[in-house]
């Protein structure tokens, strides 16, 4: 009788935005759209940032490295769910879900770890100037940079590990555009409780320690701001950290109150376009309107291809 009750699911149906028939086309021309502008937009950024010698400093090092990683998070999601808006077929294999699901939250996770690192070198750059070159040198920078990508990748193992355990015998409509780790828990037939802890546990170590970590470096460098005599000096210590903070509160906003307490909603995939397409696309014109260094880079570079032709 146990054995009848192991997984016999072989694929997952994805439900996406069915149940909105008329708007199917509309919504896959606004997420291709979305698609196209984020790709080029931080594909613009790493370019800028590789080619303009006022931009190889660790805080825009750092950015280069947060826009790669903003192209593979869209692109784990984004393609299926185009697929699925168009496609009658709106399958994925049983083992492609979980390779999604693996590489969605692995990906995820890393930036909210690389966003505490960011803020960490602002922290570093304001609070310690003099000593801030010397610190944040090449080699120091890389090991860095690794370092989110290691601890995201290893914390989303465990709590994709033990969804993959559970015994899935049927349902397999996963009410989601993506295979996520509560819409699928939700259709085990075994008991998913230690998936869900561990699905909780990493989300507060991925998400809540990182969040509140930043919450403290940034009272720590208000703190130092306000110190600062010079109005010009406070407005431009203040400019290197909003581009930031603007992107960090939207990206973890969203994130905490879905996987926190990751029971799964009818809202949670609408919150997942939050994160997944909006704030993606919204990051490159954040981090390009709102920093004066990458406004110029930007310029010059126009200016650059304008008279080339000449």
């Amino acid at each position: 009788m146990q054995e009848a009750n192991k997984t016999v699911v072989n694929e997952f149906f994805l439900l996406g935005f069915s149940h909105f028939h008329t708007f199917q086309h509309l919504l896959f021309c606004a997420v291709l759209l979305a698609y196209i502008i984020c790709v080029f937009g931080n594909v613009t950024i790493i370019l800028l940032v590789r080619t303009e010698p006022s931009l190889h400093t660790p805080m825009y090092f750092f950015i280069s490295i947060f826009t790669v990683l903003e192209i593979l998070f869209v692109s784990v999601t984004i393609p299926k769910l185009l697929a699925i808006l168009i496609q009658t077929k709106k399958t994925i294999s049983f083992l492609g879900c979980f390779v999604q699901m693996y590489a969605f939250n692995a990906l995820g996770e890393t930036e909210c770890f690389l966003l505490a690192l960011m803020v960490f070198d602002r922290y570093l750059a304001i609070n310690n100037p003099l000593r801030y070159t010397a610190i944040m040198n090449s080699r120091f920078c890389c090991r860095l940079a690794a370092l989110p990508w290691f601890l995201g990748f290893i914390t989303s193992f465990f709590p994709t590990i033990f969804t993959f355990l559970l015994d899935f015998c049927g349902p397999n409509e996963v009410d989601h555009f993506f295979c996520d780790l509560a819409p699928v828990q939700n259709l085990a037939c075994s008991d998913p409780f230690i998936s869900n802890m561990t699905t909780s546990l990493a989300a507060v170590v991925a998400t809540i320690l990182p969040f509140f970590t930043i919450v403290g470096f940034y009272i720590h460098i208000i703190y130092t701001v306000l110190r600062i005599e010079s109005i010009e000096g406070k407005m431009k210590a203040f400019s290197t950290c909003s581009s930031h903070l603007i992107v960090a509160s939207m990206f973890y906003g969203s994130a905490i109150i879905v996987y926190v307490k990751p029971k799964g909603s009818n809202y949670d995939k609408f919150l997942a376009l939050m994160y997944t397409v909006i704030i993606p696309v919204l990051n490159p014109f954040v981090y390009t309107f709102r920093n004066r260094k990458v406004k110029n880079a930007l310029r010059k570079v126009i200016r650059q291809f304008i008279k080339f032709p000449n």
